[in-house]
């Protein structure tokens, strides 16, 4: 028992140098410990960081998407000036020119490439190519000068000499549904998206008065 209390007492005096007021720790150093704690820091700083990266790759998202939106209002708003021209321009035949909301000029429709003739078939023929985009290809030779699924509708409002133009196109996202029948059915997408309804369909109407110009 001497012995084992003679070996604790040296090995003490060993681990303190003699000085029986020096403590011995046998925890972490306080080098270790900051270490541990600026390595939080920055692990803490990097989830912050990608958060941010996130919201701003979404506003970026959005921002391209409202771009988009109002390039092609005033793609619409030049086309649906192109046709009220034409219109007035040959009041006389403007009955002629009215086309089925459920049969519209543009995307989808029978017109040639190639115009010829004058007229009525010449400005129908015309305005459904430049719903099509074909005042501007892509290199690709894809016509990019128009809206998304661009489509064209001439009503007649039944007083003889009013005609109301409508542009319909495809909308990026969705809103509510437009009260105008032009290109009622052809913007929704497949079953299950968000683009159905005619929610991602938008529309642009003008109406135009025909003068009769004929002497009383």
């Amino acid at each position: 028992m001497e012995a084992w209390y003679s070996i604790v007492k040296v090995s003490k005096h060993l681990l303190t140098n003699g000085n029986p007021e020096m403590k011995v720790s046998f925890g972490l150093s306080p080098a270790r410990s900051l270490c541990g704690v600026s390595l939080i820091e920055v692990l803490v700083t990097v989830v912050i960081l990608a958060i941010g990266l996130l919201g701003l790759a979404g506003l970026q998202i959005r921002l391209q998407s409202s771009e988009l939106e109002s390039y092609q209002r005033t793609h619409a708003l030049i086309l649906l000036e192109d046709m009220a021209n034409r219109l007035s321009a040959n009041r006389a035949n403007a009955a002629t020119y009215v086309t089925a909301s459920a049969n519209p000029l543009g995307t989808g429709d029978s017109q040639p490439v190639s115009c010829a003739g004058n007229g009525q078939s010449f400005d129908a023929c015309q305005w459904s190519n430049a719903l099509k985009g074909a005042s501007e290809q892509s290199s690709l030779s894809v016509n990019v000068g128009a809206m998304i699924g661009a489509r064209g509708c001439i009503e007649d409002l039944g007083t003889g000499d009013q005609f109301m133009i409508t542009v319909a196109w495809q909308g990026m996202t969705p809103i509510s549904a437009p009260s105008s029948n032009c290109g009622t059915g052809l913007y929704d997408g497949a079953p299950n998206t968000k683009c159905t309804d005619d929610l991602c369909r938008r529309t642009m109407s003008t109406i135009i008065r025909v003068a009769n110009l004929a002497s009383p």
